[in-house]
């Protein structure tokens, strides 16, 4: 196992990390933004206001989004192990 071998793996999984991370992410910080932006403007300051839309909006991602992220990890999971042998000698 090489030096690049390891560097690519570290990559490629780092990769996947971030667009999984991404696709729950960015949504749940754009509704984050306008409640606050809401929350200025009326100047309400209760918690629940921000964090149940959020929630709403994470649980709505991963439901839409889910089978395509599930997708992705398990072809990059297959592609690992495939390279397993390849990795050894």
């Amino acid at each position: 196992m090489t030096p690049e071998s390891v560097m690519s793996i570290g990559r490629d999984a780092m990769e996947v990390s971030i667009l999984l991370v991404a696709v729950i992410l960015l949504p749940v910080l754009g509704v984050g933004l306008l409640i606050s932006m809401f929350q200025a403007a009326t100047q309400i300051n209760e918690m629940t206001l921000s964090f149940v839309p959020k929630l709403l909006v994470m649980f709505m991602t991963i439901l839409f989004a889910g089978s395509w992220m599930l997708g992705l990890l398990t072809d990059y999971a297959n592609r690992l192990i495939e390279s397993i042998p390849t990795l050894i000698g």
